[in-house]
């Protein structure tokens, strides 16, 4: 089956561009500072990962990249317009699991009479065939989760933008969509900018790991992930990687007085 997406340009020079972004919200005090100078740039087709502990701002972060808000200093520029992927399915109750990546077709522009067919093939790659007439309630979590991810991918972005989608399910479930998620990024060539706060998944999935300290988020160090795909969690070098972000994670929570 051939997917619904095409392999990024390689003459594209970035994905996602971020130069110098800060971002100030007013607060009882005045204005507070939850994100300081962060630069990145996302290659075409790469997988980064945007890992911090709780309140270092990388939701907002996303936000930002997704368009949702404006940087308070700096610029943010992206390869067309990304889609963005929630910690909840957001999926829209009254509507088939089928409906809803319709939906994304719509606002798309996809002609009436094609959407149906494209969104078998995305339920195929999501391995939820046979789903498109299911409601939302006879889904579980996990499908849940795939159905959001056939939706974002229904936008054709280049740049999926991806805010803990998978941190409220069951652990072998997560363990799944892991592998699920590899295997699309593989297929579709689309650039993949994920948040988390768990470092094992983010050395799971990612080329890149990019850590941010707290209040206010920086960068604080970023780390290339060598380990061929596809891994474990339990793998070995994946463990040990972990072991060794996590203690400078520990540490950038200690400097900063968060418990």
């Amino acid at each position: 089956m051939a997917t619904t997406l095409a392999k990024a340009e390689e003459s594209v020079e970035y994905a996602a561009r971020l130069e110098h972004v800060s971002k100030s919200f007013a607060g009882p005090g005045g204005q507070q500072l939850v994100l300081d100078d962060i630069s990145i740039d996302v290659a075409p087709g790469e997988f980064v990962t945007l890992l911090g502990a709780s309140g270092c701002g990388k939701s907002t972060l996303l936000n930002l990249v997704a368009g949702l808000d404006k940087p308070t200093v700096g610029s943010i520029a992206t390869d067309g317009r990304p889609s963005l992927m929630f910690q909840e399915h957001a999926l829209f109750p009254w509507l088939t699991a089928g409906k809803n990546i319709e939906l994304a077709l719509k606002l798309r522009g996809v002609p009436k009479n094609e959407r149906r067919d494209r969104t078998e093939e995305l339920l195929e790659l999501v391995r939820l065939k046979g789903a498109y007439g299911k409601r939302v309630h006879e889904l579980s979590g996990g499908m849940r989760q795939r159905a959001a991810l056939a939706r974002a991918l229904a936008q054709e972005s280049n740049l999926l933008l991806m805010d803990e989608p998978f941190s409220a399910l069951d652990a072998i479930t997560r363990d799944v969509l892991h592998d699920e998620l590899t295997r699309i990024w593989t297929e579709t060539g689309v650039s993949v900018l994920f948040v988390t706060h768990n470092v094992r998944e983010a050395v799971r999935l990612a080329q890149r790991v990019i850590l941010l300290s707290s209040r206010p988020g920086r960068i604080a160090r970023e780390w290339t992930v060598d380990i061929p795909q596809p891994r474990r969690i339990e793998d070995a070098p994946v463990a040990e990687l972990s072991l060794e972000i996590t203690d400078v994670l520990r540490g950038e929570i200690r400097r900063h007085g968060q418990h």
